[in-house]
């Protein structure tokens, strides 16, 4: 089994597809409701639901994995994008940064290499 791909729900279907587009998905379907964006790595896609009433983001984690992911960060943060924290270590081995999109979903640009499939604590 492989993970093929997440939805989320917003508000603003017009607002967000360029924002996510800004992160870097590239935009493969859309609709008066519905957009469908490819990762620019690999063949997971992430998509956007319109919705009358949004009830927000609480307790939703969407990680996108980046190799550079302080380049990248620096190039977002040029480009206008609001990071709520920088990237820095975790103790779980990963780099993070984190945002939120514009209906306030809380998006992690992570870079974690080895360790997001075989960390040291790994069970198997």
């Amino acid at each position: 089994m492989n993970l093929n791909q997440v939805t989320i729900s917003s508000s603003n279907l017009e607002k967000a597809i360029p924002f996510y587009q800004t992160l870097g998905l590239k935009l493969i379907v859309k609709s008066p409701q519905y957009a469908r964006f490819v990762c620019p790595d690999g063949n997971s896609t992430f998509s956007i639901q319109q919705v009358e009433q949004f009830s927000g983001g609480n307790g939703i984690h969407i990680y996108f994995e980046c190799d550079d992911l302080d380049q990248w960060v620096q190039e977002l943060t040029l480009k206008g994008i609001h990071f709520d924290e920088m990237p820095n270590d975790k103790v779980w081995l990963w780099r993070e940064a984190h945002l939120k999109d514009l209906d306030g979903n809380h998006l992690i640009l992570y870079y974690a290499g080895d360790n997001r499939l075989n960390p040291p604590w790994k069970l198997i």
